[in-house]
């Protein structure tokens, strides 16, 4: 449907609304509601829906792995595994079983909630409006700051663990008063520097993601709100293709720098 230039910012700020719930006070809220007890639930569900998706899916097709003639699915994830394993081996040279995992369930998970873009804009907004009567819905968790954040909270937690685990409480917090410069004099400077350091790994991490995709998401709406229904795709075609070429490479990214940083935590000289 085409949308009259009046109403384009209506449209464009419609689509940018969460669906957003009041813990307090268990009811639904809208964005200009305040408060620390309020969660965008639509974010939450389809990153918690994404992720159920791929851990059945990945389940089953190793549960029913056949090593002698392997299927088309079970070859891809097959391919998957090999390509995950030879990047941690390439920049993880440390024994943690964890990491491999940990980088194949990042990069699939991120993978699959930036596809959420490739969606038609209006396809699940009107659906949960017709069907559930739902004052907004936004279906890309990745471009929610919150989801990005949390998700790079916890490789810092990560990062703070092995830190701790490999060099010690004293050597950990002695790097941070006695580095980059060795003298005590320069104690405050050195922990707001190392700080900084230290700090700018998860913020990075999650406003990278978040911002690409954001971007991303909102090319789609402004396409969406300024064309009419017939020449949209003259746009958004070109626009999908390439953004499938996006989608992936910030999913790896994400993936690298995460093993980059838990590397950096494992070096004892570091």
């Amino acid at each position: 449907m085409f949308i009259e230039v009046s109403d384009t910012q209506e449209y464009i700020g419609h689509h940018l609304k969460h669906l957003r719930l009041d813990l307090y006070n268990l009811k639904l809220v809208d964005d200009f509601h305040e408060g620390f007890w309020i969660l965008n639930i639509d974010s939450i569900f389809f990153s918690l829906l994404l992720g159920t998706i791929f851990s059945l899916f990945f389940y089953l097709v190793v549960k029913k792995v056949n090593y002698r003639f392997p299927g088309k699915i079970q070859t891809f994830i097959e391919l998957l595994f090999i390509f995950i394993n030879k990047n941690v081996k390439e920049i993880f040279p440390y024994d943690n079983k964890i990491v491999a995992p940990l980088s194949l369930t990042i990069f699939v998970w991120v993978f699959l909630m930036n596809v959420m873009d490739l969606f038609p804009v209006d396809l699940l907004p009107d659906l949960s409006k017709l069907l559930l009567d739902l004052p907004a819905l936004r279906v890309v968790p990745s471009a929610d700051v919150n989801i990005t954040l949390s998700m790079s909270l916890g490789v810092f937690i990560l990062i703070l663990y092995y830190n701790i685990k490999i060099k010690g409480i004293l050597r950990f917090i002695k790097g941070l008063l006695m580095q980059p410069f060795n003298h005590p004099i320069f104690i405050p400077i050195n922990l707001i520097l190392e700080g900084i350091i230290l700090l700018s790994k998860p913020i990075s991490l999650g406003l990278r993601l978040f911002g690409n995709m954001y971007a991303g998401e909102l090319i789609f709406i402004l396409i969406s709100g300024l064309l009419p229904w017939w020449s949209q795709w003259v746009l958004n075609l070109p626009w999908a293709i390439f953004h499938i070429l996006i989608i992936t490479l910030q999913a790896f990214i994400f993936m690298i720098l995460t093993i980059v940083y838990l590397a950096m935590a494992h070096d004892e000289s570091h």
